[in-house]
């Protein structure tokens, strides 16, 4: 299948002590951090490409640029979406948001880069 623009993915989180800014460090109070927003975009993308890359491919962030325009509670449902808008050879660049029970709470821009897993680790471990 042919990874191609318009692709779209999903992730959700439940807001909890584990993904809060004063878990994450991020801040010190209990509500939604922008770490978390910012995997769950990730997370979103990521689904976005499941079906479509090779098993011995994967992708990897390279570039995250979004604002966190709403604080969120414990207890409260965080959904993240991810549309793919540009294909350049392996960089996608993905349009991302995210959204509670309530309201838009971020929005911005995502880059992924397609690699393959071998020569990737590879170079990663290589730094040892």
């Amino acid at each position: 299948m042919e990874i191609t623009e318009g692709l779209t993915g999903e992730a959700s989180a439940l807001v909890d002590s584990s993904n809060t800014a004063r878990t994450m460090g991020s801040g010190d109070m209990e509500v939604f951090a922008t770490p978390s927003m910012i995997a769950l975009m990730e997370k979103a993308a990521t689904n976005a490409l499941k079906e479509y890359l090779a098993s011995d491919s994967s992708s990897v962030g390279t570039v995250i640029s979004v604002r966190h325009t709403a604080a969120t509670p414990l207890g409260m449902t965080v959904t993240a979406r991810a549309v793919l808008t540009g294909v350049d050879g392996k960089r996608l660049v993905f349009s991302v948001e995210a959204f509670d029970e309530k309201d838009k709470i971020g929005e911005g821009t995502h880059e992924r880069f397609i690699v393959n897993r071998e020569r990737f680790l590879t170079k990663a471990n290589g730094k040892k």
